[in-house]
């Protein structure tokens, strides 16, 4: 996430990307306008979901990782964890067949 553009415009930007390209996405959890983090779930088959989260890269332009597990009982028990420890998150889930996560930043594994 680029840390110069406010969360909110940002997240707006990512929901207009996806729901252009035929996605849904919603703001499950609505963080800090400012600085908040973004999770990314995308949901893309049944059952299945990836999560993308902000990735620490202090000299570079923004990344984000792709967390595990691929399965979506455990991406939301994961999300779960970390809106508990941090209040100011972003939430947002995109339904796509394709598994398009509609992030314009590098994607590393996790």
């Amino acid at each position: 996430m680029h840390r110069e553009i406010p969360a909110h415009l940002w997240v707006s930007a990512l929901l207009r990307r996806a729901t252009g390209a035929g996605a849904f996405a919603t703001i499950v959890h609505r963080g800090d306008e400012q600085r908040g983090d973004v999770l990314v779930k995308v949901a893309h088959a049944r059952g299945e979901a990836r999560l993308y989260a902000p990735a620490f890269n202090p000299d570079g332009p923004a990344e984000f990782e792709r967390l595990a597990p691929e399965d979506e009982a455990g991406v939301d028990t994961l999300v779960a964890k970390r809106l508990k420890a941090d209040r100011d998150l972003w939430v947002i889930e995109i339904e796509d067949r394709e598994g398009r996560h509609f992030l314009t930043e590098k994607v590393r594994q996790g």
